[in-house]
């Protein structure tokens, strides 16, 4: 692998060796994996897209009223 420490390739390629698989085998998992997670600003997006939530009582009062009702 260029461009990669060998530390880092020695220790991919034992990881895939545990796992039963070839280096590329495991390298190409990972990389979809990646591929598959959102970015960060893909996760802000879709937080400021959500509708905003109105709270009716303060979180100790919560606390209070379902202890009480116990």
């Amino acid at each position: 692998m260029r461009d990669v420490p060998d530390g880092v390739h020695r220790r991919l390629k034992a990881r895939a060796a545990e796992e039963g698989r070839t280096l590329s085998e495991l390298i190409r998992s990972e990389l979809i994996e990646i591929a598959s997670r959102p970015t960060l600003s893909e996760v802000v997006e879709r937080i400021r897209a959500r509708e905003a939530v109105s709270i009716r009582e303060e979180s100790a009062d919560a606390i209070r009223n379902e202890r009480a009702g116990r």
